[in-house]
């Protein structure tokens, strides 16, 4: 591990709020995730189970009704919704976004895209959610289908510095094009800063061999490169999302003192930090269940490993293995 791996970790380690009896039920971070619909109930049910099993207190699936009876039968630990619906749903978006907007003012961060899909009325209803989220300045983590509507409306999210970005290569080409943004090729450090700026400084985790994490500025451009399994199977961007959707939570209490924290990092270093750590969690987790799975890992492999990517890289305070 590197000298600046460990550092990043020890401000990551700064953010998780200890367990104090002061605390109740939902202040150790309330998430919810949009996503889950006819075709796709893994990617929301993993994205919340990874918030959940990273310390969440609440964690929320908010999908369609088809898919919503599927992902209850997953797991009794997930709070599923079933207020989306696919087309051809009569009800306008905006209709359909009204009692999931009514939700935000009681989250601390919101996941978008796991599942989703790319129906019209879906992605319709998440442009009125994304709007009114930003309104609230929630903190937001798009992904997959979610990053399908950012390239057709970049103004959905562009300038918003509580969002983060999580495209794979391919998402991150289209974006890039959606924004004309000739980045020749470079999806690394360069073009992961230059996508970031295009967007107004947006927080932007461009997946890969490494992570490269940057919201444009060169102080909070940093790299993720810890090992990872070399199965590459579908799903284990939904343990990231999970993941950086706590980090945010715990990231919001930290900016509020909730308890005796340390330091005096700012808002913009925290959501870098946030989505640092969540790769870093995420990574390991793929390292650890390679190593017990091999070529048959799965994504429900890494889910099983969150709490022990956790311990394994920051554990709690007075247990650190910094």
């Amino acid at each position: 591990m590197s000298p600046a791996t460990k550092e990043l970790l020890k401000k990551v380690r700064m953010m998780v709020p200890p367990m104090l009896e002061k605390f109740h039920k939902g202040m150790l971070g309330r998430v919810a995730v949009i996503g889950g619909s006819e075709n796709y109930t893994g990617a929301p049910y993993f994205s919340g189970m990874a918030s959940a099993s990273l310390g969440a207190d609440l964690s929320h699936v908010i999908c369609t009704p088809p898919a919503a009876n599927v992902i209850k039968t997953y797991s009794p630990n997930l709070m599923v919704h079933p207020l989306m619906r696919e087309s051809p749903h009569q009800s306008p978006a905006a209709t359909l976004a009204f009692p999931v907007i009514a939700m935000l003012t009681h989250l601390h961060s919101l996941v978008i895209g796991p599942g989703l899909g790319r129906d019209d009325l879906m992605q319709a209803t998440v442009a009125e959610v994304v709007t009114a989220a930003r309104e609230k300045k929630l903190p937001l983590v798009l992904d997959a289908d979610a990053l399908w509507l950012v390239q057709k409306r970049p103004e959905l999210v562009k300038g918003y510095k509580e969002c983060v970005l999580t495209p794979n290569v391919v998402e991150f080409g289209r974006l890039a094009d959606s924004v004309g943004l000739d980045t020749k090729g470079d999806t690394g450090k360069e073009g992961c800063k230059a996508l970031a700026n295009a967007l107004g400084g947006v927080m932007v985790v461009r997946k890969g061999g490494v992570d490269w994490i940057s919201d444009g500025s060169d102080e909070r451009t940093v790299v993720g490169e810890g090992q990872g399994g070399k199965k590459r199977s579908g799903g284990q961007g939904d343990t990231l999302t999970g993941s950086i959707g706590t980090l945010l939570a715990w990231r919001g209490m930290y900016l509020e003192g909730a308890w005796d924290v340390e330091g005096s990092m700012g808002r913009e270093e925290t959501l870098m930090l946030a989505a640092w750590g969540g790769s870093a969690i995420t990574r390991e987790c793929s390292r650890l269940a390679f190593g017990k799975r091999g070529r048959s890992l799965q994504a429900s492999d890494l889910t099983d490993e969150v709490p022990v990517a956790f311990e394994t890289l920051i554990g709690e305070k007075e247990e650190s293995k910094l």
